[in-house]
């Protein structure tokens, strides 16, 4: 299943994780912190998921496509560390480590661009650059929550 070159895994990898993020709400806990003042309203952040996840799946199932074992496994440590962040943020209030987790998925989903640009593999990297500059937003909210509470 790792190596798997079937389009609806990857999708569903990615509902999973949309779905486990989801049971972690923001809640009182959030609208009582002190936020960025280029937060986005709270409506925004699920239609972005969406569409993100969205081309999170694709880029997947052509990672899959390319049998290249250090790409594949870049997408699913960037999946698992993406899953991990809205329960150690919202269930766990741990600004810190969420912050660390971001740098870490910052990290994994610039890794993956490199590599599949390494690979010739122009489209994988395409469509994981919104997730980049979305993941980098989400850096920069969480580090203004960590410094300003």
């Amino acid at each position: 299943m790792f190596l798997s070159q079937k389009t609806p895994f990857y999708y569903i990898a990615c509902l999973f994780v949309f779905f486990f993020g989801g049971l972690f709400q923001p809640g009182d806990w959030y609208e009582g912190l002190t936020r960025a003042p280029w937060n986005p309203p709270n409506i925004v952040f699920p239609i972005a998921w969406t569409a993100l996840y969205t081309l999170i799946a694709i880029a997947g199932h052509q990672a899959a496509k390319s049998r290249d074992v250090r790409l594949i496994s870049i997408w699913w440590a960037q999946l698992l560390v993406n899953a991990s962040w809205s329960w150690v943020f919202f269930h766990q209030h741990w600004v810190l480590v969420g912050l660390i987790i971001l740098i870490t998925l910052l990290f994994l989903i610039g890794w993956f661009i490199v590599r599949s640009y390494k690979l010739s593999l122009t489209l994988p990297a395409l469509l994981m650059t919104p997730y980049l500059f979305w993941v980098c937003l989400a850096c920069s909210l969480n580090l203004y929550i960590y410094l300003y509470n």
